[in-house]
């Protein structure tokens, strides 16, 4: 038995307590619904609480746990409607808001306890109201500025099978052990002293909290050093690209110089329609293999005349406007991820296209004031999805956790130069625009 034991928790209070842990998440993640919906459902949602509570407490004590698990999937589905996120997301979210709303429930209690406010006459309601809302308020307000920088409000949370499954067993470990002594007293992690039952409950809600803040905080580094690394390996992987597209434009010039002495040699050919058939073939090779873009750089025409022989290959016409005199100040390397990537993701649209007339790309580097413009045209005929922070989604099914890549890397290069991006549709025309300061 526990010698002076404390009066519970009112259901009131921990129906509100676990509602606004919801919230605190609930302002924190990606919401994919409307603002006025969330509001809505918060609304109802804080009404349904307070009811489990209440038939939680008229079951008998042996359903206790059922009583619990009903408080829980109340939260669970109050997440998930108010923010619109998956069951995994909100599975993992429910999880850490239940630590969260068990945390304050107790330390608000100890304190009403420790100073006897529960205990006052009726007349005195606003002095426990000022604590309730006190205590409360400050928790959970320290609560969000402390996770709100662990969550992202325009991306969803990535949440893996293993990290979800940690998470519920945290979860279920510091609710077992700061509800043991209500159990039984006769363990070693048990207290027989009222207050010392809830400072043990108070105290491992506590530790339960701060573990599943570290475990997102961990998770939330690696998915960062994870994208950062193949983003790296992007930039990487274009720059080889521009190395060996180099070596092989100038193979393809020393063929070019071969194809001319053979046509001096056709020139001495007697029959006159093996001559003309001779000349025709040659001057076409000649005239596809030696065809170079000429910018005022020498990285960006190595780029240029790569992707404009493989949109020769594939029946895509690229017409390429460029003054590369602009791009003095950028690396050979970002020049060849920047332009790299915008052309990939152009011609990668494009071919798809049926109609041979609608295989086009237009590509134009001027300057404009204070700015160097770059804008990477390309007709496509699919509806184009976008995720919160403005990046595109891809329309493959097999390959979601790649995709963007491209997209990002061009990001992260213009915003090195003090740049923007910006991507809009114009009547099937899906136009990439780079704007970098001239400094």
């Amino acid at each position: 038995m526990i010698t002076n034991a404390l009066p519970d928790i009112p259901r009131l209070y921990t129906a509100i307590c676990e509602w606004l842990a919801c919230m605190v998440y609930v302002a924190a993640i990606y919401r994919r619904i409307p603002l006025h919906r969330t509001f809505i459902t918060a609304a109802i949602g804080l009404m349904a609480m307070i009811g489990i509570q209440y038939a939680a407490g008229s079951m008998p004590i042996s359903l206790w746990i059922f009583g619990m698990l009903m408080a829980f999937g109340g939260m669970f589905v109050l997440i998930v409607l108010s923010t619109g996120c998956g069951k995994r997301e909100g599975l993992y979210i429910s999880a850490r808001a239940f630590v969260l709303g068990e945390l304050v429930a107790s330390l608000h209690w100890q304190l009403v306890t420790f100073t006897g406010t529960n205990q006052l006459p009726l007349n005195h309601p606003w002095l426990s109201a000022s604590i309730l809302v006190g205590t409360y308020g400050a928790c959970f307000a320290l609560a969000y500025l402390t996770e709100r920088s662990n969550f992202s409000s325009t991306e969803a949370t990535e949440t893996t099978v293993s990290l979800t499954t940690s998470t519920v067993i945290i979860t279920i470990v510091t609710f077992a052990m700061s509800n043991l002594s209500f159990v039984t007293t006769n363990t070693p992690f048990s207290s027989r002293m009222g207050y010392e039952v809830f400072y043990i409950r108070t105290l491992v809600d506590l530790c339960g909290f701060a573990l599943l803040y570290a475990q997102q905080e961990q998770a939330r580094r690696l998915e960062a050093n994870a994208e950062l690394v193949s983003i790296e390996a992007h930039l990487a992987s274009q720059h080889q690209e521009y190395l060996q597209s180099k070596d092989n434009i100038e193979a393809i010039r020393r063929m070019a110089h071969d194809l001319k002495h053979q046509i001096m040699a056709l020139r001495a050919e007697l029959d006159p329609e093996q001559k003309a058939q001779g000349f025709a073939d040659l001057e076409a090779s000649v005239q596809r293999y030696s065809a170079q873009n000429h910018t005022g750089n020498p990285v960006l025409d190595v780029i240029l005349t790569a992707k404009s022989r493989s949109c020769a290959d594939k029946g895509i016409t690229l017409t390429a406007v460029a003054d590369g005199s602009l791009l003095k100040s950028m690396s050979s390397m970002d020049i060849a991820t920047l332009f790299g990537n915008a052309l990939d993701n152009a011609i990668e649209a494009t071919e798809k296209l049926p109609d041979p007339a609608q295989r086009q790309i237009k590509l134009a580097l001027y300057q404009q004031q204070h700015f160097i413009v770059i804008r990477v045209e390309n007709f496509f005929d699919s509806k184009l999805r976008k995720d919160g922070a403005g990046n595109l989604r891809t329309t493959k099914r097999n390959d979601t956790r790649s995709h963007g890549f491209g997209v990002k890397s061009i990001r992260h290069i213009v915003r090195q130069y003090d740049g923007e991006v910006n991507v809009k549709t114009d009547n099937h025309w899906f136009v990439l625009t780079m704007l970098i300061p001239v400094h």
